[in-house]
């Protein structure tokens, strides 16, 4: 049924230009109307990818059922060459923002939609890219989050699932994968089996001179897929990426008693890619600088293989059984981050897992839970798709993950699994809420679990700890704005300098709980096993004996708990940078984990040191201990690497930069590899010890992504008017760039010490960002807005120039949101400079 994948090259084309100014966000209210009117039945789609670079030619024929009444198709393209209801033209001038209203008779229904629709470069819709490498195109889609109608026309909304059959007519040397099996059934035309039921916005279609490989495991054909350039890396971790496949798809059998629906399961690490990975249906995309061209910490792969895991729980999670709104996006991303853990330590070689995220995933929910903008894990209040794709945040990941975890523990797995299991058969290929979960808990368990829904997942904000030591109690500060009465059983340890470490259980169920310590004036560390969800702050006395203790602690979790503490106690004003530096500086030197020593240094560098009196002091002083971590470090090891990586991004004197750059000190056990070149000469682009023609030689050498992106970055570290206009030329869209060059651009614009450059920008920032609609959306929207953000701007005049900008009721949404958090972020560090800067210092 439908058109084959070669028909387009014949049809004729008689376009009428569409109207792709601006696009309207789909309200929830909107969505709910057209579920109850449409019943779709099938999607076939063609795409023709093979006759130009910047547009290709998209067919859909969508059949569906209706109630009857007005309602409307999505469609976002460049040109409409025919567009027809049940054989009937349609009005093309009726198609504007996106959409074209439609008057339904009740029954069965045909639409045809053939259009010429444009490639993307942001990550979004059909985003294509060329290899810098060899110079050769690939293209993925991306159809989440309002993506898909630029790629096919469509209903697109979560809950109107449909079966998808796709044809493809690519370049002769180009391969195609997608959500179904597919074959190549003639030169450049590729068929693919229909799908189950899909959301639209988990269609997608990888094409491209790609590098196949390929392997099976119990009766599942597995693939993975990057680009050419990267054939030789893909094939060194292919052992290890089909072996963590292979682990998780048996233990996701044995949780789930069934089996994986979606046939084949290919893995596609595609370029410029915006977010970690996309769960697509067999055809999993993944950002592909997590195939690894450089040597890279242990943490790095953990963080891939919990990657791996997490998309890997999504295909039941959020394919089998889908939310029917995104203000439950929660039971799609806390489960699959939750579960993506918990598989990756329990079957895989990375048993460390759950210490890993609690370095790089625990400060992200915290501090989203304390931002202004902080919103429920469930029922969001996610008016429209626009302001929904904002809440794709450390509360939905991390602390919704967190949540899961305390249910689990109450129900214990037996219950708790079955509870899943029922939900996934009830809805199977279907839509559900968070009621339906719940309700198929409450039947395993035999028990209301109303307290987790209202106190824990429906109520926004968390719980701040904090050891009153002169009343010996511990202390629940609730959130205000957000009343609830979180009941709290967690560990806390104490010691004594020279001492063991002692454990103490307590249940904070009220504003003050008893606490014992073992001597007085004991240090005391509030939950540093991460038994609950809430902010533990850590007291004066805590923090001034951390640097004798800290060198001794072997414990991994209790250490990843004291730098969480240490943290959380630093972002909320209430820890002096001198002192956070004082304990960096004395557990650095015998630090054990790479995962702290990157987490908290890539936190520390610029966010605490700029705000103590003597930066240059203060980041020699960390420089220095460092090296001393480097020079202990074992050959070759991921904790060697980590430490160079801090060392390079803490030293101050070009010449040693430039002996290791020339590769005539780098320590044994270490290459000077893309990634650690580039982050040499990053730290001397800073330094202004580097000029542009270097620069630009350095990247001809070797011409790659990661060399690219880096080279924009360094670039516009750059001390000097000419780099900071380069940069900002990315923020105004007059340079044409790909996403991952504008981050790099806007990271390195703001750098500490630069402020002289960078001054005369932060009016312009908050003059120049509502333009920004204009030349971008979706994802990179927000992203440009919060990586271009003033944050080294530590004054008062520009947190209020942030708020005069919200003050602005037109602000865009997804503006204001970025604009909200980064202005948090600036009020906290002028906090801690207004309280603990030293007469005559810089802070």
């Amino acid at each position: 049924m439908g058109t084959g994948g070669h028909a387009l090259a014949v049809t004729p084309w008689s376009p009428r230009v569409a109207d792709v100014t601006a696009y309207r966000s789909l309200r929830r209210d909107e969505a709910a109307a057209r579920a109850a009117q449409l019943t779709v039945a099938s999607y076939d789609v063609t795409l023709d990818l093979a006759g130009d670079e910047k547009v290709f030619r998209s067919r859909t024929v969508i059949r569906f059922a209706a109630t009857g009444g007005d309602t409307f198709l999505d469609l976002k393209p460049q040109a409409v060459h025919e567009l027809t209801l049940d054989g009937r033209d349609l009005d093309l001038d009726r198609l504007e923002t996106g959409r074209l209203p439609l008057a339904l008779t009740p029954g069965d229904h045909e639409l045809v939609a053939d259009a010429t629709m444009a490639f993307r470069k942001d990550g979004e819709g059909l985003h294509r890219a060329t290899d810098p490498a060899d110079g050769r195109p690939y293209v993925y889609g991306m159809s989440f989050m309002e993506a898909a109608p630029s790629i096919f026309a469509c209903f697109d909304q979560p809950d109107l699932k449909a079966p998808v059959t796709l044809h493809v007519r690519a370049p002769l040397d180009w391969v195609v994968a997608a959500n179904g099996p597919g074959e190549q059934v003639e030169p450049g035309v590729w068929e693919f089996e229909t799908t189950p039921p899909l959301s639209t916005y988990f269609v997608t279609v990888v094409a491209g001179p790609y590098h196949w490989v390929r392997d099976e495991h119990d009766g599942i054909p597995l693939g993975l897929l990057a680009r050419a350039s990267l054939a030789a890396d893909l094939d060194r971790d292919a052992d290890e990426l089909f072996t963590m496949t292979r682990q998780c798809f048996d233990e996701f059998h044995r949780l789930f008693a069934i089996r994986y629906p979606f046939g084949e399961y290919h893995q596609a690490f595609v370029p410029e890619f915006n977010a970690g990975a996309m769960e697509n249906p067999g055809c999993v995309t993944f950002r592909d600088p997590l195939v690894f061209s450089s040597k890279v910490t242990r943490g790095v792969r953990i963080t891939r293989a919990t990657t791996v895991a997490h998309e890997m729980a999504h295909q039941w999670f959020g394919n089998l059984t889908t939310p029917v709104w995104w203000d439950d996006l929660w039971l799609n991303e806390s489960f699959a981050e939750y579960m993506g853990v918990r598989v990756t330590a329990d079957v895989t070689q990375y048993a460390d897992a759950w210490t890993n995220h609690a370095y790089s995933r625990r400060q992200w929910g915290l501090v989203a839970d304390r931002r202004p903008s902080t919103h429920p894990v469930a029922g969001t209040g996610a008016v429209d798709a626009a302001s929904a794709l904002q809440d794709f945040d450390g509360i939905s990941y991390a602390k919704g993950s967190a949540i899961l975890k305390l249910l689990n523990r109450r129900l214990g797995d037996e219950v708790f699994f079955r509870g899943v299991v029922d939900h996934f058969r009830s809805h199977r290929f279907g839509n559900a809420t968070m009621h339906d979960l719940f309700a198929s808990w409450e039947r395993a368990a035999g028990a209301d679990l109303s307290e987790i829904t209202g106190d824990w997942l429906r109520t926004a904000g968390v719980d701040t700890m904090t050891f009153d030591r002169a009343d010996g109690v511990v202390r629940r500060v609730v959130p205000g704005g957000h009343p609830a009465d979180r009941r709290h059983t967690f560990r806390a340890v104490s010691a004594a300098p020279g001492a063991d470490w002692v454990e103490t259980s307590l249940t904070v169920g009220s504003e003050a709980v008893p606490l014992q310590t073992p001597v007085d004036g004991a240090a005391v560390v509030l939950d540093p096993f991460e038994d609950t969800w809430a902010v533990p702050h850590l007291d004066q006395r805590t923090v001034a004996a951390l640097p004798s203790l800290m060198p001794a602690i072997a414990d991994p979790g209790l250490r990843a708990g004291l730098w969480n503490g240490l943290a959380s106690t630093f972002h909320d004003g209430a820890l002096d940078p001198h002192d956070y530096l004082a304990v960096l500086v004395a557990a650095v030197p015998t630090e054990p984990s790479d995962d702290a020593l990157f987490y908290r240094l890539h936190a520390a560098l610029p966010r605490v040191i700029p705000l103590t009196d003597d930066p240059a002091a203060t980041l020699a002083g960390l420089h220095q201990a460092l090296r001393t971590r480097l020079a202990d470090a074992p050959a070759g090891s991921a904790l060697q690497l980590a430490a160079f990586q801090g060392a390079a991004a803490s030293c101050a004197d070009p010449e040693a930069l430039r002996r290791w750059l020339a590769g005539e000190a780098m320590p044994d056990g270490l290459e000077l590899d893309v990634d650690l070149r580039w982050a040499l000469l990053e730290r001397l682009a800073v330094l202004g010890a580097v000029d542009r023609e270097e620069l630009r030689d350095q990247l001809e050498r070797e011409v790659t992504t990661a060399a690219t992106v880096a080279h924009v970055k360094a670039v516009a570290s750059l001390p000097d008017a000419r780099a900071k206009e380069f940069a900002w030329a990315h923020f105004t869209g007059d340079l044409d760039a790909p996403n991952y060059e504008l981050e790099a651009a806007g990271l390195g614009m703001w750098r500490a010490g630069q402020e002289s450059l960078t001054d005369p920008y932060v009016d312009r920032y908050f003059a120049e960002l509502p333009a920004t609609v204009t030349v971008r959306e979706g994802w990179m929207l927000a992203d440009v807005a919060r990586d271009f953000f003033p944050l080294t701007s530590v004054r008062r005049d520009t947190l209020e120039a942030a708020h005069r900008l919200l003050a602005d009721p037109a602000l865009d949404p997804a503006l204001r949101r970025a604009v909200v958090d980064s202005a948090d972020e600036l009020a906290r560090r002028l906090a801690v400079k207004e309280r603990f800067g030293r007469p005559g210092g810089t802070a």
